[in-house]
């Protein structure tokens, strides 16, 4: 963990953030889900961060998440299923910059 902040989301960054999936039947239950709490953004580094993160989140959908994964035990929907990881180098370094200052990150 090289960074991390609990931040509480405002429906416009979360809609922000979430762009991509504007156009999907459970954007709107997600990014209202989203602001409902405050939520922890971390930044992770070091060898397979990525495919090591995702493995311990589970599947998106949590009814079809490997049972002790963090989606199976705390997600109870597509739009609501407790955890949200990056899925590429690229998106990492977009979200990255999106929750953190720079001297925020130390690594």
């Amino acid at each position: 963990v090289v960074g991390m902040k609990m931040i509480h989301l405002t429906p416009k960054l979360a809609e922000t953030f979430y762009q991509e999936h504007s156009t999907k039947p459970f954007f709107k239950g997600m990014t209202e889900f989203m602001c409902g709490s405050p939520v922890v953004a971390i930044c992770l580094e070091g060898e397979n961060a990525i495919q090591f993160n995702r493995e311990i989140m589970g599947a998106t959908n949590p009814q079809e998440a490997q049972a002790g994964t963090i989606r199976k035990i705390y997600g109870t929907g597509i739009d609501a299923n407790a955890i949200h990881g990056s899925d590429s180098p690229q998106a990492a370094e977009r979200e990255i910059n999106f929750f953190f200052k720079k001297e925020e990150i130390f690594s």
